[in-house]
């Protein structure tokens, strides 16, 4: 790994660590573990890279940084505060999730398209449910909820803005992707 590419995980954990030490001023539990979490996030690019044998370019480690960022970063005000910050977090994450399953679909010769919409609409349902779940568990157990649910439009919307993801990976997968997908 070239330095550059550890510098843009450093710089993404160091934005991470402000996250967690603002939310724990704020004593905002969401925007703690989603610091937390988005850190731990942030070596998803070294994993695969060790795992899998996969050469990232530094512009798709930062890509996969930078989800984490903003999903964290949210956290703070931006998805209360400016109506498309979340459009823009689920776009996001899901072409992560589309790009991995694009990847591994044309590694096995196979067509991608039902493969990385099925996986991403599947998972962002799960999500949307996990994120319900915790939502209510906390409300009824008192606690200030670690993720929040703003109804079934925005659920509604949130698996729209999943497919977008997922699209665009179809749409450009082999341009942005190709590369890795052909690495045996």
């Amino acid at each position: 790994m070239s330095p550059p590419d550890r510098g843009v995980g450093r710089e993404a954990r160091y934005t991470l660590l402000t996250v967690f030490l603002v939310g724990l001023r704020r004593r905002d539990p969401g925007a703690v573990v989603n610091a937390v979490v988005a850190a731990i996030g942030t070596y998803l690019p070294k994993f695969v890279t060790r795992a899998y044998g996969v050469r990232l370019r530094p512009w798709q480690r930062a890509y996969v940084n930078s989800a984490m960022v903003t999903h964290a970063v949210g956290m703070l005000g931006p998805y209360d505060d400016i109506w498309w910050w979340d459009h823009l977090t689920h776009t996001h994450s899901s072409s992560i999730l589309a790009g991995i399953v694009y990847v591994a679909s044309r590694r096995k010769g196979r067509n991608p398209g039902p493969r990385v919409v099925a996986t991403v609409v599947s998972l962002g349902l799960a999500w949307e449910i996990v994120e319900y779940a915790i939502h209510a568990t906390a409300k009824r157990l008192e606690l200030e909820p670690i993720l929040v649910t703003y109804g079934p439009k925005d659920t509604f919307l949130d698996i729209v803005f999943d497919l977008v993801g997922a699209l665009l990976v179809l749409a450009f997968g082999d341009r942005v992707l190709g590369e890795i997908a052909a690495n045996e």
